[in-house]
């Protein structure tokens, strides 16, 4: 009666509070719906009194009832949850107001207006429950800014000046040729341009809006993380986007808080609140005095269950992030050397433009050239102004258009697509791309340093051996063999000393064990070994403090109270050997027990290594009962007991590595990128697993140097550590401060470092690393936001698939810019000579055009989409000062570019002689030669070093299919597009003649790769002199 009573009068004060800002009209209804709740309340709280006949129901008291008038008002925000308003709540955590969540009844009253068990979670009667909370609050999913549309990228492609100032000669040419020869003959000429700039920007804005979309695909990937939710009693894992009003959540150190919520339970809970504050400091979550959990805030330390209140655009997370989207023009940095290469070039080619634009016109105002019938084009005083406009805007675009081929606009384009292929294809590879510039880095990595478990290893754990005192237990049934109070010590370590925890449903017949891989073998064993009851035990105790687990401590503890003795009781369970350290007993198999002297620390030191050189991970168990005076000081928790506590038990978890790892580490060896496995294991699991895994050889190096702990590597001097840090190949018992310190070590040595890590301590070490890996399944939202890269299956052979991408992404940009540039100085220097000396250019705007779409865009993907081959794997790794363009690569380009001009300037001068032809079908025959050089040399682009240009050509379709769309187009360009191309028909001899001349560059460049060529890059030689 009393609870109702103070209910309804928390209500009452609560309407009765009329907000100064309502209008005369709004605080009318708002008073009348007072004095009706009021009475209706009262009326409730009387009803309450009167006790029902007892009809065989037991008596029990009358449920209450909604009002009538209360529902005809229907001011609820949805039918299904008439007592929640949706605004209240996002307020009331928005707020952190205590008190407003006090006077609503509590996290209790909320979870009941919200349809929540707080232990259950929510109840799954059908399919459809999901769906109704949806419906009533939303889902956790955020409004972004609306993607750039396709115009975007045609508009952005429109405003490139040389494209404006190609359209603007365009337009100029299209209206003097239809007032000189009329609309039905006139407009070829500017008509042409045109369709050449339409094709130009269209493939440029189709492939730039491809890439946005994958963009925004991968983001969306990247932020779809997985949950920890309690449903029906039963903890499984959703996607965040999953998550609804009502759900209980379970937090662990390094995830991310998915929605707004309150705290249900709860240890050492702390968040990290500067993603929405900007304050760097810890906040405190406790029921007590602060239950409020802000929605993207990281958990920095404990572990916790909260309860879901609001969802997506309901809570300031989804305020926030429907106004920030992800930026897809990132520009990495071999982006930015590429673009200082094509502004270099681009200013060359603007050089020769002008020098051929200035030769042409003073070749024309002197009178120097000639119209296809032999007369002077200009005469002074005689030539029409239409006719000198027209003539000028002809030589304007030859020049423009030099311009357009001399810039390779497909540089950046060719990064753009190999970046964006190979993010796909490292998505099927089991990769996710955070961060572009990684994909590209990875390929020059020279050291992976990695973590064991999860990575090396398959992270299935389960409990192989168990010592209990200096005795093996091997019994199948081994709880019969303990001494009962020993058990009941171990079973209690295990079930309350946890973060993980046990399901069974009453039509299942198998346990759920959810938790780490650690947790789920402890529980497993615990449960069907020592037949542990997980739920009895929790109900017998009361839990007081907790420690935490974390990979710098090593450990985890707590301490609690038993109900039915009243005793306080401290548990820990961590590394072995550390629990070892604060023990001072032990028990036997018995029962009983013992001092834990020095002769029997060294049988546990035994044991212990023992079962770590078997690739065994130890963990023990330890337990003292404490006064609880000495516990807690008041309310104030102190720190858990560490010293004096008797050692219950000691078992071995193995977990084997995975299958093909070996095969993996061998690879990145014999690519010369060195392994480190830095690990929080014993120093002799580490040194078993390392053996396993290929990564120490026998024999090979000296172990006291490649194996170390991590303590040890913390206490050698700068000088030291960089003298010492290229021959340790393990690092045992190591802190993520360890790691930090080795890849700042490793990067001052000039290394290329990538880091695998999985906690949220890991975060500096990834940051630190040229190129952070975080465990997609083990990882901590920490981790991975602050990594390069996402590993999907935690697994290091997809950290060898990265490096092998990355050197393909490298590889792939190099076989273009070889490409490229070779059509670039092949198109400058003809232009330049034929113009200087003949004072024409062999090829008009729209066959250059046409040459520029060929190399630029079709040619980027052509070479952009190699996929990765066993050489690559071969060779050592790219160093960070390494010249873009290699010597290799000069001379393949140069002698393709030497051999282009000779023929093509034979053909300018001295083929109308040779084939006698006329100038027009001579000028065809330069245009088509010129293009097949280019469709053959894209073969010989295909390897760099490798005189077998055919390798795997057939694995490759889509390069396949660009070079016979290339051919097919070229075909009809010359035999069908005579007026818009500016060509003439060629008979089989002269297509055969085209055809032979650009074969010959496939024997060339098989001659040309037998040179040998210096591995000192050509440029330093002229910086030395």
């Amino acid at each position: 009666m009393s609870n109702v009573v103070h209910a309804s009068q928390v209500c009452i004060e609560f309407l009765v509070r009329v907000p100064e800002s309502l209008s005369k009209p709004s605080k009318r209804w708002q008073h009348a719906f007072t004095a009706i709740y009021c009475s209706r309340a009262l009326l409730s709280a009387r009803k309450f009194q009167t006790p029902k006949k007892n009809n065989g129901s037991g008596g029990n008291s009358q449920k209450i009832k909604h009002s009538p008038s209360y529902t005809v008002l229907n001011l609820e925000p949805h039918k299904h949850f008439s007592s929640v308003d949706q605004k209240t709540l996002t307020q009331l955590v928005k707020n952190k107001n205590l008190g407003d969540l006090r006077c609503s009844g509590g996290v209790t009253a909320i979870a009941s207006a919200l349809e929540t068990n707080p232990d259950q979670g929510i109840s799954m009667e059908d399919e459809e429950e999901i769906v109704r909370r949806q419906q009533a609050f939303g889902s956790n999913t955020y409004m972004k800014p609306p993607s750039k549309g396709f115009f975007h990228f045609v508009w952005e492609a429109f405003k490139d000046p040389t494209i404006l100032i190609l359209l603007f000669c365009a337009a100029l040419s299209l209206g003097f040729g239809i007032k000189e020869d009329g609309i039905k003959e006139g407009w070829y000429d500017g008509g042409s341009i045109f369709v050449a700039v339409f094709l130009v920007i269209s493939v440029s804005a189709v492939s730039n809006y491809k890439q946005s979309r994958q963009f925004d695909k991968l983001s969306k990937e990247s932020n779809n993380i997985k949950v920890d939710v309690v449903r029906n009693g039963r903890r499984q894992q959703i996607s965040i986007y999953a998550v609804v009003v009502g759900d209980v959540v379970c937090l662990k150190i390094g995830d991310q808080v998915p929605a707004d919520g309150l705290l249900i339970d709860g240890h050492s809970l702390q968040v990290d609140e500067s993603s929405m504050t900007g304050e760097s400091d810890h906040v405190e979550i406790d029921s007590a005095q602060n239950p409020f959990l802000i929605s993207g805030t990281k958990v920095a330390d404990g572990y916790g269950r909260m309860m879901v209140t609001s969802v997506g655009m309901s809570t300031a997370w989804g305020e926030l992030m429907s106004s920030v989207s992800r930026n897809s023009e990132e520009q990495t940095p071999l982006q930015a050397r590429l673009n200082k290469l094509t502004s270099a070039i681009g200013k060359l080619g603007l050089a020769v433009a002008l020098l051929v634009l200035v030769v042409l016109l003073v070749r024309y105002f002197t009178g120097n050239t000639k119209d296809e019938y032999g007369n002077r084009e200009f005469t002074s005083g005689s030539t029409k102004i239409s006719d000198v406009l027209n003539a000028v805007v002809k030589i304007v675009s030859a020049a423009v258009t030099i311009v357009v081929v001399a810039i390779p606009e497909g540089l950046p384009l060719a990064v753009t697509l190999t970046l964006a292929y190979s993010m796909k294809r490292m998505m099927a590879d089991q990769a996710m791309v955070r961060n572009l510039s990684a994909c590209e880095t990875m390929g020059s990595a020279t050291i992976i340093c990695t973590d064991k478990t999860g990575t090396l290893t398959l992270n299935q754990m389960r409990v192989n051996k168990f010592w209990l005192g200096q005795e093996p237990i091997t019994a199948k049934s081994p709880s019969s063999s303990i001494a009962a109070n020993v058990l009941e010590l171990i079973q209690q370590g295990v079930a309350l000393n946890t973060t993980g925890s046990v399901y069974w449903s009453s039509s299942g017949s198998e346990y759920e064990f959810s938790g780490s891989p650690t947790e789920q073998a402890l529980l497993s064993w615990a449960v069907l070994e020592l037949k542990m009851d997980m739920q009895k035990l929790k109900e017998s105790c009361t839990v007081l403090h907790v420690e935490a687990f974390n990979s710098q401590k090593k450990r985890s503890g707590i301490s609690m109270r038993s109900n039915l003795s009243n005793t306080v009781h401290v548990f820990w369970k961590g590394a072995a050997e550390m629990i070892l350290a604060m023990c001072t007993h032990y028990y036997d198999a018995s029962g009983n027990m013992k001092a834990l002297d020095s002769d029997a620390k060294m049988v546990f030191d035994q044991i212990i290594r023992g079962m770590a050189a078997g690739s065994l991970r130890c963990i023990a168990f330890a337990h003292k009962q404490v006064d609880e005076e000495q516990q807690t000081d008041g309310n104030a928790p102190q720190k858990l007991k560490e010293e004096g506590l008797t050692l219950s038990a000691v078992v071995g978890l193995k977990d084997p590595c995975r299958p093909g790892v070996k095969k993996a580490v061998e690879d990145c060896q014999n690519a010369g990128v060195n392994i480190k496995m830095i690990t929080g294991d014993n120093i002799f699991t580490a040194r078993a697993i390392a053996s396993e895994c290929g990564i120490l050889k026998p024999g090979s190096l000296n172990v006291s140097e490649a194996v170390i702990e991590g303590a040890e590597f913390r206490s050698y001097t700068p000088k030291e550590r960089m003298e010492k840090v290229d021959k340790i190949c393990v690092m045992a018992r190591s802190s993520p401060m360890d790691k930090f310190l080795m890849v700042q070590c490793l990067k001052q040595k000039g290394h290329v470092v990538a880091v695998t890590g999985d906690g949220t301590n890991d975060a500096p070490a990834l940051k630190e690393a040229d190129i952070g890996l975080s465990m997609g399944i083990q990882g901590t939202e920490v981790a991975k936001e602050s990594s390069d890269i996402v590993i999907l299956d935690d697994n290091f052979s997809s950290v060898a698939t990265v490096l092998r991408w990355g050197r393909c992404v490298y590889n792939n940009i190099q076989k273009f810019i070889q490409f490229q540039l070779t059509v670039n100085v092949a198109a400058l220097v003809i232009n330049f000579i034929a113009a200087v000396s003949a004072g024409e250019v062999p090829l008009t705007a729209v066959q250059l055009l046409w040459v520029n779409l060929i190399m630029d865009t079709l040619g980027a993907l052509a070479l952009a989409t190699e996929k990765p081959t066993k050489e690559l794997m071969e060779k050592t790794p790219v160093g960070r000062s390494e010249p873009l363009i290699t010597n290799v690569m000069w001379r393949n380009l140069i002698a393709q570019a030497v051999y282009q001009i000779a023929i093509l300037l034979i053909l300018q001068f001295k083929g109308e002689a040779i084939f006698g032809v006329d100038s027009a079908v001579k000028d065809t025959l330069v245009f088509n030669t010129f293009v097949l050089c280019q469709v053959f040399n894209e073969f010989n682009a295909r390897k760099l070093e490798k005189k077998n240009v055919f390798e795997g050509i057939h694995k490759n379709k889509l390069f396949l299919a660009i070079i016979s769309i290339t051919i097919v187009l070229q075909v009809v360009m010359v035999e069908f597009l005579k007026r818009f191309a500016n060509t003439e028909r060629l008979n089989w001899g002269q297509w055969g003649v085209c055809i032979g001349l650009a074969a010959a560059s496939w024997p060339i460049a098989w001659l040309v790769k037998c040179i040998p060529v210096p591995e000192k890059p050509l440029f330093s030689y002229l910086s030395c002199k």
